[in-house]
């Protein structure tokens, strides 16, 4: 394996209901598309699902997500899958992101790495950390 490597930029993303959401006493479960596109070292777009539990507790929710990725990392064509999961607590966020083993096609097989996401001022940007095979 080579050293790892950074990729950084910024992205768009398009969240849409799947469904009516399913509320109980405390909480409400839903279920959402997405659609991102991928500017800088990763030029890309994906399509996933994702899963929310959001509670009266004003800044406490969860979710869990898995995204396709397809497009160009580092020069590099093909694509790859993103594993989300990460909660609110009360306001604290707490988020991983990782690659699925053995999803990477393409020249980018045998793909591993853990992103990261920031928003600030409404806008997305991205760090990912990764590393693939010589």
């Amino acid at each position: 394996m080579e050293p790892a490597q950074k990729a950084t930029g910024d992205f768009e993303v398009k969240l849409d209901p799947a469904g009516e959401a399913d509320k109980a006493e405390g909480s409400s479960l839903g279920r959402m598309t997405l659609d991102k596109k991928f500017h800088g070292s990763l030029e890309a777009t994906s399509k996933g699902q994702m899963l929310t539990a959001m509670t009266d507790t004003k800044g406490s929710a969860g979710y869990v997500a898995i995204e396709r990725v397809t497009g160009t990392l580092g020069g590099k064509k093909g694509s790859f899958v993103l594993q989300h999961n990460a909660t609110m607590d009360r306001g604290t966020p707490s988020l991983n992101i990782i690659v699925v083993p053995d999803s990477g096609s393409g020249e980018l097989a045998g793909l591993t790495g853990h992103m990261t996401i920031n928003i600030e001022g409404g806008k997305h940007s991205y760090e990912f950390s990764y590393t693939l095979p010589r």
